[in-house]
C-alpha cells in the first residue's frame, strides 16, 4: 500500500552513519564522499526502506527530503464508497444475517471458538452464506471440537455438512486440518497468514479472514468473488484483474489500511443485493452516474 514516507530526523541520520560506517569498513578508508560505495547488498531490502534510506543520504543534511511519487487510486472512489455504505445501511444482506460471524459459538473458549471460525471459513468456500449456516447449526449441535471432529468418521461428517459445495472435498480437507490443528498447534489454529494457507482447504481469503474474526488481527484485504468482481467493474484496480488474488495485492497497494477490514463485509452484501454476478440492478444502485460498469449497460 502506497503511504508517505517518514519525515527526515536524528533517526534517519543515524541510520545513514551506520551505513556510511560500513561502506568505510568494505573500502578501507577513512572518508567517504557518496553514497555510491555502500555494498550493493545494502539496498536488496524492502522498496519502502530504500525510498526512506534515499531521503536521509543527501536531502536531510541540506534540510531537505526527496518528494514522494504521487500514489495511484481511483477516480471517485471515496465518494463511491460513501454511496455503498450508505446502501449497506440497514445490514440486512445474507452476510450480515448468516455469515461466518455468525456462524461460530461466541460463548464457547477462545481456543474452540477459533476452530469453529475456521472450519466455517472452510465450508463456506463456493457455498452460500445460507448453507454454510446451516451446516455449521448442525456441526454444533454435535458439539464442534477439534477431538469430536477427530472422532467422527468420514460419512457421519460429510452427512452433517453436505449440502455445502464441493462436500466431499471438505470433508476430507476438514479432517487433515483437524489432525494438523492437535498434533502442531495444540488443538488451536496458527496466529500467521503464511501458516494458515499451509493447512488443507484454507486459501488466502480464508487465511485473512481468520486472522479478523478469531485473532482480531488485520493482514491484509478478504478477496472474495464479490469483493473481486465489484472492484473490477468500479476500477478500483489499476488493470482487469484475473484472480481474487491479483486483486488483493492490487487493492493493498493503495487503499487505505484503515479501511481494510470493512471492504470484505462492504462489498460482500453490495454484491449479494445490488451488484449481483447476473444483471447487477444498477438502476437502484445510488453509484450509478459514477460507477463504470454501470454506463456501459
Amino acid at each position: 500500500m502506497c503511504a508517505a514516507l517518514p519525515a527526515a530526523g536524528g533517526g534517519g541520520r543515524v541510520a545513514a552513519a551506520r551505513r556510511l560506517g560500513r561502506a568505510r569498513g568494505a573500502a578501507g578508508v577513512s572518508q567517504v564522499h557518496s553514497t555510491a560505495s555502500i555494498p550493493r547488498r545494502s539496498r536488496r531490502r524492502k522498496s519502502v526502506a530504500i525510498a526512506y534510506d534515499a531521503g536521509q543520504g543527501d536531502g536531510a543534511e541540506q534540510g531537505t527530503s526527496e518528494p514522494q511519487r504521487p500514489c495511484w487510486e481511483p477516480r471517485d472512489w471515496r465518494l463511491q464508497l460513501e454511496r455503498i455504505r450508505e446502501m449497506r445501511r440497514n445490514r440486512d444482506a445474507p452476510v450480515d444475517e448468516m455469515g461466518v460471524e455468525k456462524c461460530y459459538d461466541s460463548s464457547a473458549p477462545p481456543q474452540v471458538m477459533r476452530y469453529q471460525v475456521l472450519l466455517s471459513l472452510m465450508l463456506s468456500s463456493q457455498t452460500k452464506d445460507q448453507v454454510t449456516s446451516a451446516a455449521m447449526l448442525r456441526l454444533r449441535q454435535h458439539g464442534l471440537t477439534v477431538d469430536s471432529i477427530l472422532q467422527m468418521d468420514d460419512a457421519m461428517l460429510g452427512q452433517i455438512i453436505y449440502p455445502v459445495g464441493f462436500w466431499r472435498n471438505k470433508v476430507k480437507y476438514i479432517k487433515q486440518t483437524t489432525a494438523i490443528l492437535k498434533q502442531k498447534y495444540g488443538g488451536d489454529i496458527p496466529r500467521t497468514v503464511e501458516e494458515l494457507v499451509q493447512l488443507p482447504g484454507v486459501g488466502p481469503k480464508m487465511a485473512h479472514l481468520a486472522m479478523n474474526i478469531a485473532w482480531d488481527s488485520v493482514s491484509g484485504i478478504a478477496v472474495d468473488t464479490h469483493v473481486h468482481r465489484i472492484t473490477n467493474r468500479l476500477k478500483w484496480v489499476k488493470k482487469e484483474t484475473r484472480y481474487p488474488e491479483e486483486t488483493r495485492v492490487a487493492l493493498e497497494d493503495w487503499l487505505p489500511r484503515d479501511l481494510w477490514r470493512e471492504i470484505n463485509w462492504l462489498l460482500v452484501g453490495f454484491g449479494q443485493q445490488t451488484c449481483l454476478p447476473v444483471n447487477p440492478r444498477c438502476n437502484e444502485c445510488l453509484n450509478q452516474d459514477i460507477c463504470p460498469a454501470a454506463k456501459t449497460r
